[in-house]
């Protein structure tokens, strides 16, 4: 067990984009900050060194979410090196974006696989450590697409609407051994997941969003640090909407 970390924090999808700024936003002295990737490994650095210079303890694994095996594995290295998890944020996802009628099976089965199974598993894994403190906090990254849809993300969409109701149910069942679970709905946010837009296409979506810009990774990462904190204490099975007003 490391002695020295004295809060640990577990990200999943934390090597770039709003993963990368939860992780640095949650990085102080004292705090070990977990992060799993399943991209480059360069990135994973990246949030290593952001961590690292926030003061705190960083270590990014390489884990495929939508495998039970290595989701195990995983937070039992987490278990064995700090003793305990005090926050889990699933953000880990992927888009395989296609009208639904030109969508093919394994893309559809791709993005359920690692957007809402991968969140399942994560948060089995957390809530077995957690039950046993009799403390936690869960935060599920959604989307505006799990609660408003949208053309061409019909697998997407899918699977973040799962996720609230995930985050809903597991509220319930986890809420009286003082585990709260959230979710938080980003809108349109400047990720490398939206930097692919045309940017026509990009600007059309601005001007529907009554505060007048895109969302950044930040403007998430502080809403799941509020979750985190114990100003949150009574606030559970929320979805919290942070999309400028794109949804209302």
């Amino acid at each position: 067990m490391t002695s020295d970390i004295q809060r640990t924090i577990v990200v999943t999808g934390g090597s770039k984009g709003i993963g990368r700024a939860i992780c640095k936003t949650f990085a102080a002295p004292g705090v070990g900050v977990y992060f799993n990737f399943n991209s480059l490994e360069t990135t994973g650095r990246k949030t290593a060194d952001a961590i690292r210079a926030a003061g705190g303890i960083p270590k990014g694994l390489r884990v495929d979410v939508s495998s039970e095996s290595e989701v195990t594995d995983f937070f039992k290295t987490v278990f064995d090196e700090t003793g305990r998890i005090d926050v889990l944020i699933n953000n880990a996802g992927i888009t395989k974006d296609a009208l639904l009628l030109r969508m093919k099976e394994k893309d559809w089965d791709d993005v359920i696989r690692v957007n809402l199974k991968g969140t399942f598993n994560c948060t089995k894994a957390a809530a077995r450590i957690m039950l046993k403190q009799r403390y936690g906090r869960i935060i599920n990254i959604t989307s505006i697409a799990g609660v408003a849809g949208n053309p061409g993300q019909a697998n997407y969409a899918a699977s973040k609407a799962g996720v609230i109701g995930l985050t809903k149910t597991v509220a319930k069942e986890l809420g009286s051994r003082g585990i709260t679970v959230n979710a938080i709905a980003p809108g349109f946010i400047k990720t490398d997941m939206t930097a692919g837009l045309p940017e026509k296409a990009a600007s059309e979506i601005v001007s529907q969003i009554p505060l007048g810009r895109a969302g950044t990774p930040e403007d998430i990462a502080g809403v799941a640090f509020f979750l985190a904190s114990r100003d949150a204490d009574y606030i559970t099975g929320q979805v919290l909407h942070v999309n400028g007003g794109m949804y209302i």
